[in-house]
This record gives C-alpha cells, sequence and structure tokens, in this order.
C-alpha cells in the first residue's frame, strides 16, 4: 500500500467518524450507519496494511483493544 492509499484509507476513516458524528447528533440514523460503514472499512484497509507490513518485518503490528481499534 502506497503512502497515498495509507492517506486515502485515512482520510475515509476520518470523513465516516465525522458522518457518524453528524448522524448521532442530528438524530439521523443512516447518516449514523453510513459513516460507521466507512470508517469500519477503512479501518480494515490500514489493519490489512500493519498486519502486511510486520509479517515482511517492515514493522510491528500495533495491539488492538476488543473493539480492533489501535492502542498506543
Amino acid at each position: 500500500m502506497s503512502f497515498i492509499d495509507k492517506a486515502r484509507a485515512k482520510a475515509e476513516e476520518l470523513l465516516g467518524r465525522a458522518e457518524e458524528v453528524y448522524g448521532e447528533s442530528h438524530g439521523d440514523a443512516a447518516a449514523q450507519v453510513a459513516g460507521e460503514a466507512h470508517r469500519l472499512e477503512a479501518e480494515v484497509e490500514l489493519e490489512e496494511e500493519r498486519a502486511e507490513e510486520a509479517a515482511q518485518g517492515h514493522g510491528s503490528a500495533r495491539p488492538t483493544d476488543e473493539d480492533g481499534r489501535t492502542v498506543g
């Protein structure tokens, strides 16, 4: 995954978080669910890349909590 792909995935994660918060604050369940889906999809992409890099010896896998979010 190139730097551009990583940046795009991170931007998608942040957009999803913003959409999720918008949905929560405005009582828009559809926006909240769509935002959560965008966020989770981006988090999966980033986590797959981290695992791939760790398997290749280019980094270490980051520990995650029970929700799959990185810790530390």
